[in-house]
């Protein structure tokens, strides 16, 4: 009986999120994308490829900002989790804006010191790329804070889209209230476009780390005390859990 309600209520979600959006295409808000390289580092040299970011990438970065080449970046450091180090991500709201901005932000980088540039990648010698595009969430058009935590999900890839649906007409207001009363400064739901095995993101940020474990497990209680965060642990279980320091960013 609990599986039937349970049904009963996704599929009114699934409907509810198809009539709306076809009802309210024209109202649709840009669609807001994310390239994100993930940086396996030499853990005792990490802190001089910190160094070089912030000498030769981070002017480019906020040059290609101020231009219009790319709406944001970022730059985050490793506290807790697994091998990654560092990421280095920046949003357009477009795909190709991303791979645009790829082509021609990685030729400035490659051209003004070529030296720094090797030595960053002897530091950082191995990444993941991926390409998130958010489903929810106003990751991409707010400053985050400078602690943030964020959810690599395994889905059944036959199950996403109902997963987003659970996201947006159930769980975001979870997230708005955290939002609204100041304990999270962002959210993010992200859908994988293009990278491993990782289908979904999510991604939160607060001003410090306290505040942001603390608004953390306000949303584990929340989703786990709803019957329905059975069904979305069911449809993205498996996970692995990162807390970032946001140590760069733009805006």
């Amino acid at each position: 009986m609990k599986k039937t309600i349970q049904v009963a209520i996704l599929l009114q979600t699934c409907a509810c999120l198809f009539f709306g959006s076809a009802a309210f295409a024209q109202d649709k808000p840009a669609e807001r994308f994310t390239y994100a390289t993930y940086l396996v580092c030499d853990v005792t040299q990490q802190e001089r490829a910190d160094e070089i970011f912030a000498q030769v990438q981070k002017p480019i970065y906020d040059a290609a900002v101020a231009d219009g080449t790319i709406k944001s970046w970022g730059w985050l450091a490793h506290h807790t989790g697994g091998n990654w180090r560092r990421v280095q991500y920046y949003g357009s709201d477009s795909v190709q804006g991303l791979l645009d901005a790829q082509k021609k932000i990685g030729d400035q980088v490659d051209a003004k010191d070529a030296k720094l540039g090797e030595e960053f990648g002897r530091i950082c010698n191995s990444h993941d790329d991926y390409i998130w595009r958010t489903v929810a969430g106003n990751i991409g058009t707010t400053t985050r804070g400078s602690a943030s935590f964020s959810v690599y999900h395994v889905c059944d890839q036959g199950r996403e889209e109902q997963a987003d649906a659970l996201m947006t007409q159930v769980f975001a207001s979870v997230y708005d209230k955290l939002l609204a009363e100041g304990k999270i400064l962002s959210w993010g739901w992200n859908e994988h476009i293009v990278g491993g095995d990782y289908r979904r993101l999510s991604t939160i940020s607060a001003k410090d780390t306290k505040t942001l474990m603390e608004a953390r497990a306000a949303i584990v209680e929340a989703i786990y005390d709803n019957p329905l965060g059975d069904t979305l642990t069911d449809m993205c279980g498996p996970h692995v859990d990162y807390m970032w320091d946001i140590t760069s960013q733009n805006p």
